[in-house]
């Protein structure tokens, strides 16, 4: 990384590095040459374009490494393509120019003198920049391309450009080559869920995501039968674990089926309670590395998986730095424990424990412990992990955390120390099963055998303190492996491995921080590994390309970065090798163990010794200096026998079989079941080594697969949503190699395209006609046209290859052309479209009229149904009552008459003769009364027809206001006549009903009736003696009764509907029609009534006579009622 330009000095550019004009610049060399980089759209959008998924667009080498050589393009000799430099002068040329503080800003080059360049940026400033300094940038139809492929200028900031064009509209995919760089959006985006899924594996949607990763890996998995894998990276932060369980569930719902697919998923929330922890870069951070293998059977379906971790970052146990925290599952616990369970465990909350409180760090915001312990002990209970197992599992966790409370106290001069025997050790001790005194021994002392002879040593506090933690550690650590291989017993295939998997391998990526230490050294030294089997897996896909299109093809060369695997690997003067040698000297300290590695390893060009204790490395993704402090005690990583034997007299199961693990890697032979004879190490490999031998066994693994990449990127290292920092995406991007694949991508022949595509696309600029010729004569006769030497391409059996830039100058002759055409297009269509909306809207109008005009002829007709439906029933229920009404009066009148005719018949029958004249007497008095009541009959009755000529008044000023009504409805009929002629003939019967209608006028019947019936309620006072002149006053009271009731009747009714007539009342009826009504029931009355009257008259008279015999007072009075009864006018 040393000997490579700065990206700064150094312009990437479609042009060959040796193709130059004479006496010009860089700068210049790239305005004359524009059209084949920069000038010139792509039709991304189009699937026969060669910048599509499929295919590669013309572009750059990778700014990160050397050019390689490539031919020169030549100049066309047809005259109408050899004027590229003036075409390009006149295009405004956009570059990238680096600012004082790193970031890169767009801009366009304004002029040009010498070695030095005119460029205005977006702001409107204006900047005096080295020429050389410049960095091409992509023209404006490449932004937010889904594959940086497609970049026709392959540079860092066209790189960051166009994944932050991407990221700010959520597409956070995107496609390098053969890997997918995926960039955490820290928050939730719509790219998930059961829809997506159903898309991608329809193959609808071909957007770059995790989904079309997991899509292409199991159907070459069930093509091919070659087991699969995919490898996710990326630093802290970046969403690896994510981005892993997002391709778990989508294998799991397309292979599920089984049941086994949901437990799968399910390892998940104990993995990261148990190995993942909130560091200052993530609050969920895997501090180990994992390869879940998911096995199918023959039909597609899971049938089981393995996982497999690596590197557990054991000191996260009992040391966290400020702001950080342990693993999750120790909060979990004290925060969601039942009471049932603190009881048992002795628990407390998390700032009780020493090793939680030491970073001041106990909650994520946002995150819910308590709810999360619930899901892993659900979690625990999916994979079959028995209660009575959890319960162990958490009193192992609770005495990790007591034993980091356990303190120690000096009890002599020599600084030797022992545990103070408080509430802590206790706990420990009930809590792994121990004897407590056994506890203290382990704690403070040593045993260590010399041949045959064994000595006790007194361990100092520091060294006290250090068994402490190693025993925390080696707990902590034998139980998350204990935990994965019960989880693996769950997931187990058995009988029905069918050999195809799919592994997903989500590991570290590439680490460079301002100090560097032995887990870092670890993780670049597995990336490097990482890095050299994609570089090989990628080489092999080209060459197989080539040899099947049958193209003449010679190895690219590449930057290998076996150099620094040696430096790593090298016996016996490898960095792992000699710092196991120096791990095994007892005096060795992390100075001694630096000295060494300069001593020896000076010669090697990935190496640079420093000062002090530090060393550099030349990774494949820059240099890293790593601090030796720390690195001999992570290494060796030592438990003592006398802990390993407290462990194994435990009466728990759990910790006896983590003594039983660790013995298996013990140095010498075992004497007894579980008791190691001598030595202080129980271990008999380095971390370094054990992890040396895993990754080759994962690289052995992975050998056998065909690898998928995914590269995450963190934007921002606040972890929010929306930011994106140039700084650290770029140091990312270099650290996972993203620039090196693609350059490597476009090493050879990165623009391919079938003959088909290449005729279609092309085939148009022809200057013969070509309708008669097949793709491949075509793409020929295009190449030799625009004098494309031989060496620029290689025609295969399906598909032109094209070197880098070699499309530059057909796309942009393309483009100018298509652009003329559209434009000719563009003018056509529009009058066409013009022509058309006219005629729509014609249309239109003409529909939306007959329908308004049918829905309104509806409605009317509507309406007027129902107002002939509440007419008829109005009809119909007065009707009804009319003739009840009358009914009754008839039956009363009825038993009236029959009362009055039996009276006077039996009264007509005879009596003494001796009394005539006093009968006469009482007769004439009671025909006095019935006279006099009578006469005030009559006088009430002419108040009632007064009032009723007042009523016919009101009526007929209503009957006005209804002609006037009708008239204005005659006029808004006119209006609708005139604007909806279809309605004509409708309108024109409903207006002849209408004046059909005419208002009745009273008949002069009701002014005689009225009349009688005043004449019949006058006061005449007739007295007649005897049964018969009280009938007769009986019969005149009921119908001077009767009277009165129908008045007060008739007068409410009336009074009622002038109310609603004037709209004080609300009711559902028609006042007119009711008062026509009204005035009908009183022309029937006042008919029968005075029909009444006239009978009664008749009676009276003849029984007066009959009675009276003719006297000459009655007489008088006689004629003189009837003269006045005979004067008024029926």
């Amino acid at each position: 990384m040393s000997n490579k330009a700065k990206p700064s000095v150094q312009s990437l550019k479609s042009m060959p590095a040796d193709y130059r004009f004479l006496n010009s610049s860089p700068l210049e060399n790239h305005l004359k040459n524009g059209v084949n980089g920069a000038v010139g759209g792509v039709d991304t959008g189009n699937e026969d374009s060669p910048y599509s998924l499929q295919t590669i667009s013309n572009g750059d080498e990778s700014s990160l490494v050397d050019e390689d050589p490539i031919v020169p393009l030549p100049e066309s000799d047809d005259p109408r393509w050899s004027d590229r430099s003036v075409y390009a002068r006149k295009k405004a040329l956009q570059f990238w120019v680096q600012l004082p503080n790193g970031n890169w800003e767009l801009g366009k080059v304004l002029s040009t003198s010498g070695e030095e360049s005119v460029i205005k940026l977006p702001e409107g400033n204006v900047l005096k920049v080295i020429s050389e300094s410049l960095v091409p940038a992509n023209p404006d139809i490449l932004d937010g391309v889904d594959d940086l492929m497609q970049l026709s200028y392959l540079n860092e900031p066209s790189v960051l450009y166009n994944l932050e064009y991407r990221y700010n509209q959520d597409m956070i995919y995107t496609k390098a080559g053969p890997v997918l760089v995926a960039v955490n959006p820290f928050k939730e985006v719509p790219l998930y869920g059961e829809r997506n899924i159903e898309a991608y594996r329809k193959r609808s949607n071909q957007s770059p995501h995790v989904y079309a990763i997991a899509d292409t890996a199991i159907r070459e998995m069930i093509r091919d039968e070659v087991n699969q894998s995919i490898i996710v990276s990326g630093e802290s932060g970046a969403g690896k674990t994510e981005t892993a369980k997002i391709a778990m569930q989508y294998l799991a719902a397309l292979g599920g089926g089984s049941g086994i697919e949901y437990e799968i998923l399910k390892t998940n929330p104990i993995l990261e309670a148990f190995g993942n922890a909130k560091t200052l870069r993530n609050d969920n951070s895997s501090r180990f590395g994992k390869l879940i293998e998911i096995h199918f059977s023959e039909t597609g379906k899971i049938s089981g998986a393995k996982i497999q971790t690596f590197l557990l970052e054991k000191s996260r146990v009992v040391q966290c730095a400020q702001g950080e925290r342990s693993y999750h599952i120790f909060y979990q616990l004290c925060a969601g424990a039942s009471p049932s369970l603190r009881e048992k465990l002795n628990l407390t909350s998390a700032k009780e424990y020493s090793y939680l409180r030491q970073s001041s760090c106990y909650i994520i915001k946002g995150v819910d412990d308590a709810e999360r312990f619930q899901a892993v002990q659900e979690a625990l209970d999916i994979v079959h992990v028995s209660k009575e197992d959890q319960e162990s599992v958490f009193a192992m966790l609770a005495a990790v955390l007591w034993l980091g409370n356990v303190s120690f106290s000096v009890i002599d001069n020599e600084n030797h120390a022992e545990p103070e025997p408080d509430e802590s050790l206790s706990t420990v001790a009930r809590l792994i099963g121990c004897n407590i005194n056994d506890l203290k021994l382990a704690l403070s002392k040593r045993n260590i055998k010399v041949r045959n002879e064994t000595f006790v040593q007194k361990l100092t506090l520091s060294q006290a303190i250090d068994a402490r933690d190693a025993l925390a550690k080696s707990i902590y650590a034998c139980l998350f492996d204990w935990l994965v291989e019960q989880i693996n017993k769950s997931l187990a295939v058995g009988k029905r491995r069918t050999g195809r998997s799919i592994s997903i391998l989500d590991i570290y990526g590439f680490e460079s921080f301002n100090k560097n230490s032995f887990e870092q050294f670890c993780i670049n030294y597995a990336n490097e590994r990482l890095q050299q089997h994609f570089n090989r897996h990628l080489f092999k896909l080209e060459q197989e390309e080539y040899i099947k299109d049958g193209i003449d093809w010679t190895r690219v060369d590449f930057e290998d970065n076996q150099n620094c695997l040696r430096l790593f690997e090298k016996k016996p003067l490898g960095l792992l090798s000699l710092l196991d040698e120096e791990s095994t000297f007892p005096n060795g300290t992390d100075l001694t163990l630096a000295n060494k590695l300069k001593e020896h390893l000076s010669d090697n060009s990935c190496f640079k010794g420093d000062r002090g204790k530090t060393f550099t490395v030349a990774h494949y993704a820059g240099e890293v200096t790593y601090e030796t402090s720390g690195f001999l005690e992570k290494n060796r990583d030592l438990l003592h026998s006398d802990s390993i034997k407290l462990l194994s007299s435990c009466s728990r199961h759990l910790p006896q079989a983590f003594a039983s693990s660790m013995l298996v890697h013990s140095e010498k032979p075992v004497v007894g079941p579980l008791h190691k004879a001598g030595g202080a190490d129980s271990q008999r490999l380095s971390v370094a080594t054990k992890f040396k031998s895993q990754l080759f066994e994962l690289m052995q693994r992975l050998g056998k697969t065909t690898p998928h990449f995914i590269r995450c990127i963190k934007p921002n290292s606040v972890q929010s949503p929306g930011l994106y920092e140039q700084e650290l995406v770029l140091q990312q991007l270099r650290c996972c190699g993203v620039l090196e694949v693609v350059r490597i991508s476009r090493s050879g022949f990165p623009t391919r395209m079938s003959h088909q595509k290449f005729a279609l696309r092309y085939g148009f600029l022809l200057l013969e006609s070509i309708a008669a010729k097949d793709p491949l004569s075509v793409s020929v006769a295009i190449l030799h046209q625009f004098n494309i030497l031989p060496e620029m391409y290689q025609v295969g059996y399906t598909k032109l290859f094209f070197r880098t830039g070699q499309i530059g100058v057909l796309e942009d002759t393309r483009n100018r052309t298509l652009h003329g055409i559209l434009r000719l297009q563009s003018c056509f269509r529009g009058h066409q479209a013009r022509s058309r909306l006219r005629e729509y809207k014609r249309g239109i109008t003409f529909l939306q009229s007959f329908v308004r005009g049918e829905k309104i002829r509806k409605e009317y007709t509507e309406l007027l149904r129902k107002h002939r439906a509440c007419s008829a029933i109005q009809s119909r229920v007065k009707r009804g009552i009319a003739k009840r009404q009358y009914k009754a009066k008839v039956d009363a009148s009825v038993v009236i008459q029959s009362a009055i005719r039996g009276e006077l018949v039996r009264r007509c029958g005879g009596g003494p003769k001796g009394n005539e004249s006093g009968e006469v007497l009482v007769q004439a008095s009671v025909l006095s009364e019935l006279q006099r009541r009578l006469l005030r009959t009559e006088a009430a009755l002419r108040e009632k027809e007064e009032e009723n000529d007042i009523l016919r008044q009101r009526l007929q000023q209503y009957d006005n206001r209804w002609s006037e009504y009708e008239t204005k409805m005659k006029s808004m009929e006119e209006i609708w006549q005139k604007q909806m002629r279809s309605l004509q003939s409708s309108l024109s019967i409903a207006k002849r009903s209408l004046d059909v209608e005419g208002s009745p006028r009273y008949s002069d019947a009701s002014v005689n009736a009225s009349y009688c019936a005043s004449d019949f309620s006058g006061s005449y006072d007739f007295r007649t003696p005897g049964r018969d002149g009280s009938v007769g006053l009986s019969v005149i009271s009921r119908l001077a009764e009767e009277f009165g009731q129908r008045a007060q009747v008739f007068g409410d009714d009336t009074k009622f509907l002038m109310e609603v007539k004037s709209g004080k009342v609300e009711a559902n009826l028609s006042p007119e029609r009711e008062l026509r009504r009204l005035k009908q029931m009183f022309e029937t009355w006042k008919k029968d009534y005075g029909g009444r009257l006239r009978e009664t008259k008749t009676i009276l008279s003849r029984l007066g006579s009959e009675e009276n015999g003719g006297s000459p007072s009655v007489e008088r009075v006689k004629s003189k009622w009837w003269g006045r009864l005979r004067s008024t006018r029926y």
